[in-house]
């Protein structure tokens, strides 16, 4: 009980911040909007798909996606700077389990990026998406793990490379060819065989596949379920490691 309530405690504070700075929040907004006004045409056209709607139906699903990937990896910048600026360290000397201190943040991301996610949808909507409210829940809870495996591993890269530049670098070399091999851009059906079975091993395929199976119903189809395992267990592995190297490196 005592690592539930510390953890909600630093969910409290971390979200806190982020409610006092609302310009933040709006402008982590910018980019999955832009992609998902100007790239969904692209996608109409090259998938040969009748209508708009249709285009949604396959693209906000890889959205998703995305937005757990590249939003989770990169939020290993906030950790940085939360240690760089003594936060870290100053609630180490309170009665805060070390652990706790970490699963609080990767809480606040994982509101933060839910949140951008039904902005999404809302403007997805607006334009044509169609999806049923039971089944878009779903495709949020899918999302959430995503972003737990996401900002775990996030959080060990700023622990392994303290360093902002090298960070960056890493974290943009690692993000690319897992969401081109997740099918965010354009869907895997159209890959070569060769990266159908690389993306095998890729558990944001998976993810994909099931957002975009979410989306199009019905919930039991196979891939759902398996990706929802497989996201599962490899998001509690990143997890724990993560929180190990979190007290090692801070100890």
């Amino acid at each position: 009980m005592k690592h539930l309530r510390d953890t909600w405690l630093i969910f409290q504070y971390e979200a806190a911040l982020q409610v006092r700075n609302p310009v933040n929040v709006a402008v982590t907004l910018i980019q999955p909007i832009t992609y998902l006004l100007l790239f969904t045409p692209f996608l109409k056209a090259v998938m040969g798909v009748s209508t708009y709607s249709d285009a949604f139906q396959i693209y906000v699903p890889s959205l998703f996606t995305a937005m757990g990937v590249f939003s989770g990896m990169f939020a290993g910048f906030t950790l940085l700077g939360a240690i760089r600026q003594g936060v870290v360290t100053r609630s180490r000397v309170t009665p805060v389990s070390r652990v706790s201190l970490l699963l609080g943040r990767l809480l606040m991301h994982m509101m933060l990026i839910v949140f951008q996610a039904i902005i999404v949808t809302l403007v997805a909507f607006a334009f044509g998406l169609r999806v049923g409210l039971g089944d878009f829940l779903f495709a949020l809870v899918l999302l959430a793990l995503m972003i737990l495996l996401s900002v775990s591993v996030g959080y060990a890269l700023a622990l392994l490379v303290p360093n902002e530049t090298s960070l960056a670098t890493l974290i943009n070399s690692i993000t690319q060819p897992v969401t081109l091999l997740a099918g965010v851009l354009i869907p895997l059906t159209v890959a070569p065989l060769w990266v159908r079975e690389v993306s095998d091993w890729n558990p944001f395929a998976w993810a994909t596949n099931a957002m975009r199976s979410i989306f199009e119903g019905p919930l039991s189809a196979n891939v759902v379920w398996e990706a929802c395992l497989i996201v599962t267990l490899v998001a509690a592995v990143a997890v724990v490691l993560s929180s190990r190297l979190f007290n090692r490196e801070l100890a």
